[in-house]
C-alpha cells in the first residue's frame, strides 16, 4: 500500500464529501438527464457511503471517482428516500 503514490489523507467525511462533490454533480446531472428527477447530492453521497464502501478499507480518491460516475443510475436512484421520483428538491 502506497508504493510510488502519495496517498491523499482526508480529516473527517465533510473533507472527503467536498473533494468529491464534482464528480457527485457530475452524477446527478446524468441523472437528470435520463429523467431521474429529485435526487439530492447528498442521497447520492449516502448511497456509496451505505452500499457501496461500507466496510472497505484502502480505498483511493480515484477510486471513489470511479465508482460515482460508474455505477448504473437506475442503482443509485432505486435506493433513495422512498420518494419514487417525486419530490424536486436540489
Amino acid at each position: 500500500m502506497g508504493d510510488c503514490m502519495n496517498e491523499e489523507k482526508f480529516s473527517n467525511l465533510e473533507e472527503l464529501y467536498q473533494r468529491l462533490l464534482p464528480a457527485i454533480r457530475t452524477k446527478k446531472n446524468e441523472m437528470l438527464r435520463e429523467k431521474m428527477y429529485g435526487i439530492t447530492e447528498k442521497e447520492i453521497w449516502m448511497f456509496f457511503c451505505r452500499y457501496v464502501w461500507s466496510g472497505k478499507s484502502a480505498l483511493t480518491l480515484g477510486v471513489m471517482v470511479d465508482d460515482i460516475l460508474n455505477t448504473d443510475n437506475f442503482t443509485i436512484y432505486s435506493h433513495r428516500g422512498g420518494n419514487n421520483g417525486t419530490n424536486n428538491s436540489k
